[in-house]
Protein backbone atom coordinates (compact mmCIF):
# COMPACT_ATOMS: atom_id res chain seq x y z
CA UNK A 1 0.00 0.00 0.00
CA UNK A 2 2.66 2.27 0.59
CA UNK A 3 4.05 1.96 -2.76
CA UNK A 4 0.59 2.31 -4.54
CA UNK A 5 0.91 5.96 -2.10
CA UNK A 6 4.31 7.09 -3.54
CA UNK A 7 3.37 5.86 -7.04
CA UNK A 8 -0.04 7.88 -6.91
CA UNK A 9 2.01 10.77 -4.99
CA UNK A 10 4.59 10.84 -7.31
CA UNK A 11 2.38 10.38 -11.04
CA UNK A 12 0.27 13.30 -9.57
CA UNK A 13 3.14 15.78 -9.17
CA UNK A 14 4.48 14.86 -12.45
CA UNK A 15 0.54 14.29 -14.68
CA UNK A 16 -1.46 17.70 -14.20
CA UNK A 17 -5.29 16.70 -15.15
CA UNK A 18 -7.99 18.96 -15.85
CA UNK A 19 -10.37 16.93 -13.10
CA UNK A 20 -7.49 18.28 -10.40
CA UNK A 21 -7.84 22.42 -11.09
CA UNK A 22 -9.47 24.12 -7.90
CA UNK A 23 -11.12 26.95 -7.86
CA UNK A 24 -10.33 27.79 -4.34
CA UNK A 25 -6.74 27.12 -5.18
CA UNK A 26 -6.44 29.86 -7.94
CA UNK A 27 -8.06 32.44 -6.14
CA UNK A 28 -5.58 32.59 -3.47
CA UNK A 29 -2.95 33.39 -6.75
CA UNK A 30 -5.50 35.39 -8.70
CA UNK A 31 -6.50 37.52 -5.60
CA UNK A 32 -2.78 38.94 -4.62
CA UNK A 33 -2.28 41.94 -4.40
CA UNK A 34 0.74 44.16 -6.64
CA UNK A 35 2.12 46.21 -4.46
CA UNK A 36 3.82 49.52 -6.20
CA UNK A 37 6.91 49.30 -3.15
CA UNK A 38 8.25 46.28 -4.88
CA UNK A 39 8.46 48.19 -8.26
CA UNK A 40 10.62 51.22 -7.52
CA UNK A 41 11.14 52.22 -11.31
CA UNK A 42 7.42 51.81 -11.78
CA UNK A 43 5.19 54.96 -11.65
CA UNK A 44 1.81 53.21 -10.37
CA UNK A 45 -0.27 50.34 -9.66
CA UNK A 46 -4.26 50.45 -11.79
CA UNK A 47 -6.51 47.80 -11.43
CA UNK A 48 -3.43 45.24 -9.92
CA UNK A 49 -1.50 46.19 -13.15
CA UNK A 50 1.95 47.60 -12.82
CA UNK A 51 2.50 51.23 -15.16
CA UNK A 52 5.88 52.01 -15.92
CA UNK A 53 6.85 55.51 -17.57
CA UNK A 54 9.01 55.13 -20.56
CA UNK A 55 10.94 57.81 -19.65
CA UNK A 56 11.52 57.10 -16.51
CA UNK A 57 12.63 53.58 -17.10
CA UNK A 58 15.23 54.69 -20.04
CA UNK A 59 16.59 56.72 -17.75
CA UNK A 60 17.05 54.16 -15.26
CA UNK A 61 18.39 52.11 -17.83
CA UNK A 62 21.61 54.75 -19.10
CA UNK A 63 23.85 52.66 -16.86
CA UNK A 64 25.14 49.08 -16.69
CA UNK A 65 24.06 48.42 -13.60
CA UNK A 66 20.56 50.67 -13.82
CA UNK A 67 19.97 48.42 -16.67
CA UNK A 68 20.46 45.08 -14.93
CA UNK A 69 18.33 45.99 -12.20
CA UNK A 70 15.40 47.33 -14.76
CA UNK A 71 15.65 43.49 -16.34
CA UNK A 72 15.40 42.29 -13.26
CA UNK A 73 12.27 44.26 -11.79
CA UNK A 74 9.96 43.49 -14.99
CA UNK A 75 11.06 40.15 -15.18
CA UNK A 76 9.84 39.40 -11.94
CA UNK A 77 6.75 41.42 -12.82
CA UNK A 78 6.19 39.41 -15.62
CA UNK A 79 6.82 35.86 -14.06
CA UNK A 80 5.83 36.16 -10.06
CA UNK A 81 4.21 39.59 -10.00
CA UNK A 82 0.90 40.50 -11.86
CA UNK A 83 1.81 39.35 -14.81
CA UNK A 84 1.50 42.37 -16.93
CA UNK A 85 2.90 45.62 -17.64
CA UNK A 86 2.12 48.63 -19.23
CA UNK A 87 4.33 51.09 -20.40
CA UNK A 88 2.84 54.52 -20.89
CA UNK A 89 4.24 56.57 -24.31
CA UNK A 90 6.62 53.78 -25.09
CA UNK A 91 6.30 55.57 -29.09
CA UNK A 92 6.80 59.48 -28.21
CA UNK A 93 6.75 60.04 -31.59
CA UNK A 94 3.44 58.48 -32.66
CA UNK A 95 4.17 59.28 -36.09
CA UNK A 96 6.09 56.28 -36.66
CA UNK A 97 2.85 54.78 -35.09
CA UNK A 98 0.68 56.45 -38.02
CA UNK A 99 2.89 55.11 -41.12
CA UNK A 100 2.72 51.72 -40.02
CA UNK A 101 -1.34 52.36 -39.71
CA UNK A 102 -0.89 53.40 -42.72
CA UNK A 103 0.96 50.57 -43.95
CA UNK A 104 -1.09 48.16 -42.30
CA UNK A 105 -4.26 49.91 -43.54
CA UNK A 106 -3.30 48.89 -47.30
CA UNK A 107 -2.73 45.24 -46.75
CA UNK A 108 -6.18 44.78 -45.14
CA UNK A 109 -7.06 46.56 -47.48
CA UNK A 110 -5.59 43.96 -49.96
CA UNK A 111 -6.84 41.28 -48.00
CA UNK A 112 -10.37 42.26 -48.64
CA UNK A 113 -9.60 42.48 -52.22
CA UNK A 114 -8.34 39.12 -52.93
CA UNK A 115 -10.30 37.35 -50.06
CA UNK A 116 -6.98 36.23 -48.24
CA UNK A 117 -6.01 36.85 -44.52
CA UNK A 118 -6.77 35.19 -41.99
CA UNK A 119 -8.92 34.72 -38.67
CA UNK A 120 -8.70 34.66 -35.07
CA UNK A 121 -7.34 31.97 -32.95
CA UNK A 122 -9.84 33.20 -29.69
CA UNK A 123 -12.67 34.98 -31.70
CA UNK A 124 -15.45 34.28 -34.29
CA UNK A 125 -15.01 34.84 -37.97
CA UNK A 126 -16.07 38.15 -38.97
CA UNK A 127 -15.23 39.87 -35.78
CA UNK A 128 -12.13 41.59 -36.85
CA UNK A 129 -9.24 42.24 -39.35
CA UNK A 130 -6.20 39.94 -38.99
CA UNK A 131 -2.49 40.55 -40.75
CA UNK A 132 -0.41 37.53 -40.24
CA UNK A 133 3.48 38.08 -40.13
CA UNK A 134 2.90 41.88 -40.20
CA UNK A 135 6.42 42.03 -38.83
CA UNK A 136 7.79 40.74 -42.49
CA UNK A 137 5.28 42.69 -44.52
CA UNK A 138 6.13 45.77 -42.43
CA UNK A 139 9.68 45.64 -43.13
CA UNK A 140 9.79 44.58 -47.31
CA UNK A 141 6.84 47.53 -47.14
CA UNK A 142 8.83 49.74 -45.68
CA UNK A 143 11.96 48.88 -44.01
CA UNK A 144 13.05 52.66 -43.43
CA UNK A 145 9.90 52.43 -41.08
CA UNK A 146 10.02 49.47 -39.82
CA UNK A 147 13.67 50.52 -38.31
CA UNK A 148 12.75 52.90 -36.45
CA UNK A 149 9.53 51.10 -35.07
CA UNK A 150 11.68 48.43 -34.00
CA UNK A 151 14.23 50.51 -33.05
CA UNK A 152 12.53 51.09 -29.80
CA UNK A 153 14.22 50.65 -26.60
CA UNK A 154 10.87 49.87 -24.47
CA UNK A 155 10.04 46.94 -27.43
CA UNK A 156 13.62 45.82 -26.82
CA UNK A 157 13.73 45.97 -23.05
CA UNK A 158 10.74 44.22 -22.14
CA UNK A 159 11.60 41.53 -24.22
CA UNK A 160 14.91 40.68 -23.16
CA UNK A 161 14.06 41.26 -19.61
CA UNK A 162 11.84 38.16 -20.01
CA UNK A 163 13.14 35.97 -22.81
CA UNK A 164 17.11 37.43 -22.51
CA UNK A 165 19.50 37.86 -25.73
CA UNK A 166 18.88 36.28 -29.13
CA UNK A 167 14.82 36.13 -28.91
CA UNK A 168 12.84 36.26 -31.78
CA UNK A 169 10.28 38.54 -32.70
CA UNK A 170 7.03 38.08 -34.93
CA UNK A 171 4.27 40.26 -34.78
CA UNK A 172 0.42 39.86 -35.98
CA UNK A 173 -1.55 43.22 -36.71
CA UNK A 174 -5.37 42.62 -35.03
CA UNK A 175 -8.35 45.54 -35.91
CA UNK A 176 -11.39 45.09 -33.89
CA UNK A 177 -13.79 46.80 -35.83
CA UNK A 178 -16.78 48.31 -33.66
CA UNK A 179 -18.99 45.58 -32.78
CA UNK A 180 -16.30 42.96 -32.84
CA UNK A 181 -17.24 40.70 -30.34
CA UNK A 182 -14.46 39.74 -27.45
CA UNK A 183 -12.50 36.67 -27.43
CA UNK A 184 -12.93 33.70 -24.81
CA UNK A 185 -10.36 34.01 -22.06
CA UNK A 186 -7.15 31.89 -23.07
CA UNK A 187 -3.56 31.87 -22.23
CA UNK A 188 -1.28 31.86 -25.75
CA UNK A 189 1.31 29.85 -27.32
CA UNK A 190 2.37 26.84 -26.72
CA UNK A 191 0.60 24.67 -24.26
CA UNK A 192 -2.14 27.24 -24.88
CA UNK A 193 -3.03 26.16 -28.50
CA UNK A 194 -3.50 22.75 -27.36
CA UNK A 195 -6.55 20.38 -26.46
CA UNK A 196 -6.80 18.96 -22.63
CA UNK A 197 -6.12 15.64 -24.33
CA UNK A 198 -2.82 17.01 -25.03
CA UNK A 199 -1.94 19.21 -22.45
CA UNK A 200 -2.33 15.77 -20.09
CA UNK A 201 0.30 14.66 -21.61
CA UNK A 202 2.99 16.58 -21.18
CA UNK A 203 4.71 16.66 -17.21
CA UNK A 204 4.35 19.11 -14.78
CA UNK A 205 7.89 20.92 -15.56
CA UNK A 206 6.51 21.56 -19.48
CA UNK A 207 3.54 23.50 -18.17
CA UNK A 208 6.11 25.89 -16.07
CA UNK A 209 8.44 25.61 -19.25
CA UNK A 210 5.86 26.97 -21.86
CA UNK A 211 5.39 30.66 -20.51
CA UNK A 212 9.10 31.20 -20.52
CA UNK A 213 9.21 30.23 -23.90
CA UNK A 214 7.09 33.64 -24.98
CA UNK A 215 6.23 36.88 -24.23
CA UNK A 216 3.26 38.61 -25.22
CA UNK A 217 2.85 42.38 -26.38
CA UNK A 218 0.52 45.14 -28.02
CA UNK A 219 1.36 48.29 -29.31
CA UNK A 220 -1.74 50.38 -29.84
CA UNK A 221 -2.20 52.09 -32.79
CA UNK A 222 -5.04 54.19 -31.46
CA UNK A 223 -6.15 55.63 -28.07
CA UNK A 224 -8.33 53.01 -26.34
CA UNK A 225 -10.94 53.79 -24.52
CA UNK A 226 -12.51 51.41 -22.20
CA UNK A 227 -15.84 51.35 -24.94
CA UNK A 228 -13.28 49.99 -27.70
CA UNK A 229 -12.55 46.71 -26.21
CA UNK A 230 -8.84 46.74 -25.34
CA UNK A 231 -7.40 43.57 -23.23
CA UNK A 232 -9.00 42.04 -20.51
CA UNK A 233 -6.50 40.44 -17.89
CA UNK A 234 -6.74 38.85 -14.76
CA UNK A 235 -3.47 39.76 -12.99
CA UNK A 236 -1.22 36.88 -10.90
CA UNK A 237 -3.00 34.30 -12.97
CA UNK A 238 0.03 33.29 -14.60
CA UNK A 239 1.08 31.97 -11.41
CA UNK A 240 -1.36 29.17 -11.40
CA UNK A 241 0.50 25.92 -12.06
CA UNK A 242 -2.12 23.58 -13.88
CA UNK A 243 -3.77 27.05 -15.48
CA UNK A 244 -3.99 25.60 -19.24
CA UNK A 245 -6.00 22.96 -18.35
CA UNK A 246 -8.39 25.27 -15.70
CA UNK A 247 -9.29 27.27 -18.32
CA UNK A 248 -11.19 24.32 -20.28
CA UNK A 249 -13.52 24.26 -17.05
CA UNK A 250 -16.62 26.43 -16.97
CA UNK A 251 -15.94 27.77 -13.31
CA UNK A 252 -12.50 29.19 -14.42
CA UNK A 253 -13.90 30.75 -17.20
CA UNK A 254 -17.11 32.37 -15.35
CA UNK A 255 -14.56 33.52 -12.79
CA UNK A 256 -12.51 35.33 -15.39
CA UNK A 257 -15.56 37.15 -16.75
CA UNK A 258 -16.15 38.34 -13.66
CA UNK A 259 -12.74 39.42 -12.01
CA UNK A 260 -10.87 40.57 -15.09
CA UNK A 261 -9.84 44.46 -15.44
CA UNK A 262 -9.67 46.55 -18.56
CA UNK A 263 -7.03 49.65 -18.98
CA UNK A 264 -7.48 51.97 -21.24
CA UNK A 265 -4.73 52.89 -23.66
CA UNK A 266 -3.25 55.63 -25.74
CA UNK A 267 -2.01 55.61 -28.92
CA UNK A 268 2.23 54.75 -28.72
CA UNK A 269 1.76 53.01 -25.15
CA UNK A 270 2.93 48.82 -24.96
CA UNK A 271 1.30 46.37 -23.31
CA UNK A 272 3.29 43.41 -22.57
CA UNK A 273 2.67 40.29 -20.16
CA UNK A 274 3.36 36.69 -19.55
CA UNK A 275 1.85 34.24 -22.02
CA UNK A 276 0.33 32.20 -19.06
CA UNK A 277 -2.06 34.97 -18.00
CA UNK A 278 -5.56 34.32 -18.37
CA UNK A 279 -6.56 37.56 -20.91
CA UNK A 280 -8.82 37.77 -23.80
CA UNK A 281 -9.60 40.77 -26.23
CA UNK A 282 -12.68 42.97 -25.08
CA UNK A 283 -15.98 44.07 -26.86
CA UNK A 284 -15.81 46.87 -28.67
CA UNK A 285 -18.33 48.67 -28.26
CA UNK A 286 -18.06 51.80 -29.97
CA UNK A 287 -19.63 53.12 -32.84
CA UNK A 288 -16.75 54.66 -34.49
CA UNK A 289 -13.28 53.61 -33.55
CA UNK A 290 -11.23 50.64 -35.21
CA UNK A 291 -9.33 49.34 -32.15
CA UNK A 292 -5.88 48.57 -33.71
CA UNK A 293 -2.91 46.69 -32.20
CA UNK A 294 0.11 44.97 -33.16
CA UNK A 295 0.30 42.04 -31.53
CA UNK A 296 3.74 41.31 -30.25
CA UNK A 297 4.66 37.37 -29.62
CA UNK A 298 8.36 37.31 -28.50
CA UNK A 299 9.94 33.83 -28.74
CA UNK A 300 13.41 32.70 -26.51
CA UNK A 301 15.95 31.80 -29.05
CA UNK A 302 15.51 28.26 -27.16
CA UNK A 303 11.46 27.79 -28.55
CA UNK A 304 9.96 27.72 -31.45
CA UNK A 305 8.26 30.95 -33.09
CA UNK A 306 4.89 30.43 -34.05
CA UNK A 307 5.28 31.72 -37.28
CA UNK A 308 7.63 31.51 -40.49
CA UNK A 309 9.50 34.15 -40.69
CA UNK A 310 12.16 34.74 -44.21
CA UNK A 311 14.75 36.10 -42.00
CA UNK A 312 17.30 36.55 -45.13
CA UNK A 313 14.57 38.05 -47.41
CA UNK A 314 13.76 40.77 -44.46
CA UNK A 315 17.27 41.00 -43.46
CA UNK A 316 18.63 41.84 -47.28
CA UNK A 317 15.70 44.69 -47.37
CA UNK A 318 16.47 46.46 -44.22
CA UNK A 319 20.03 46.62 -44.58
CA UNK A 320 19.86 49.53 -47.13
CA UNK A 321 18.01 51.40 -45.03
CA UNK A 322 19.69 50.75 -41.75
CA UNK A 323 22.67 52.14 -43.40
CA UNK A 324 20.90 55.66 -44.43
CA UNK A 325 19.96 55.90 -41.05
CA UNK A 326 23.00 55.68 -39.01
CA UNK A 327 22.95 59.35 -38.37
CA UNK A 328 19.26 59.05 -37.05
CA UNK A 329 19.39 55.80 -35.46
CA UNK A 330 21.85 56.05 -32.41
CA UNK A 331 23.94 52.45 -32.19
CA UNK A 332 21.42 50.90 -29.02
CA UNK A 333 18.70 51.41 -32.26
CA UNK A 334 19.94 49.76 -34.74
CA UNK A 335 21.06 46.70 -32.44
CA UNK A 336 17.29 46.95 -31.68
CA UNK A 337 16.00 46.88 -35.14
CA UNK A 338 18.51 44.12 -36.38
CA UNK A 339 17.32 42.04 -33.27
CA UNK A 340 14.01 42.40 -34.25
CA UNK A 341 14.38 41.37 -37.87
CA UNK A 342 17.99 39.03 -38.29
CA UNK A 343 17.95 35.41 -36.98
CA UNK A 344 20.21 35.81 -33.78
CA UNK A 345 21.09 32.19 -32.55
CA UNK A 346 23.23 30.00 -34.32
CA UNK A 347 21.19 26.96 -34.24
CA UNK A 348 19.90 24.75 -35.66
CA UNK A 349 22.44 24.63 -38.46
CA UNK A 350 24.00 22.18 -40.92
CA UNK A 351 27.19 21.55 -38.91
CA UNK A 352 29.12 19.95 -42.05
CA UNK A 353 28.91 22.61 -44.01
CA UNK A 354 28.64 25.75 -41.48
CA UNK A 355 30.93 24.46 -38.32
CA UNK A 356 31.83 26.83 -35.47
CA UNK A 357 34.93 27.88 -36.54
CA UNK A 358 36.82 29.63 -33.72
CA UNK A 359 33.95 28.81 -31.13
CA UNK A 360 31.37 26.65 -29.93
CA UNK A 361 28.78 28.47 -32.22
CA UNK A 362 29.09 29.25 -36.30
CA UNK A 363 28.21 32.96 -36.68
CA UNK A 364 24.38 34.36 -36.52
CA UNK A 365 22.74 36.21 -39.44
CA UNK A 366 22.52 39.30 -36.55
CA UNK A 367 26.42 39.29 -36.50
CA UNK A 368 26.58 39.06 -40.09
CA UNK A 369 23.71 42.03 -40.46
CA UNK A 370 26.50 43.93 -37.20
CA UNK A 371 29.71 42.85 -39.54
CA UNK A 372 28.49 44.16 -42.40
CA UNK A 373 27.16 47.45 -41.24
CA UNK A 374 30.07 48.31 -39.41
CA UNK A 375 32.53 47.65 -42.51
CA UNK A 376 29.74 49.46 -44.97
CA UNK A 377 29.59 46.67 -47.13
CA UNK A 378 28.02 47.16 -50.08
CA UNK A 379 24.22 46.48 -50.54
CA UNK A 380 25.03 43.23 -53.58
CA UNK A 381 27.98 42.01 -50.95
CA UNK A 382 25.87 41.56 -47.90
CA UNK A 383 23.01 39.94 -49.12
CA UNK A 384 25.37 37.74 -51.40
CA UNK A 385 26.82 36.70 -48.03
CA UNK A 386 23.34 36.30 -46.23
CA UNK A 387 22.77 34.03 -48.65
CA UNK A 388 25.66 31.88 -48.50
CA UNK A 389 25.01 31.70 -45.13
CA UNK A 390 21.52 30.28 -45.75
CA UNK A 391 23.09 27.34 -48.03
CA UNK A 392 25.50 26.54 -45.37
CA UNK A 393 22.30 26.12 -42.72
CA UNK A 394 20.35 24.08 -45.52
CA UNK A 395 20.56 20.09 -44.71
Amino acid sequence: MKSDNLQKLRADRVWLTEDACDLGDFRKLAEKTTALADYPTAEAVEKNILIYDSDKVLAAIASPEGRRAVLAEICEAFGEGPGVVVFKHAYRDTSVIDRASAIFDEIIEEQHRTATGGGDHFAKAGANDRIWNSLEKHCLADPENFAEYYANAIVAIASEAWLGPSYQMTAQVNRVNPGGAAQSAHRDYHLGFQSSKVIEQFPAHVHRLSPVLTLQGAVAHCDMPLESGPTLFLPHSQTYEPGYLALKRQEFKDYFETHHVQLPLEKGDVVFFNPALFHAAGTNRSTNIKRVANLLQVSSAFGRAMETVNRERMSARLFPALKTMKGNLSEGEIGNAVAACAEGYSFPTNLDRDPPVGGLAPKTQAQLMHEALQEDWDDARFTSVLAQQSERRRS
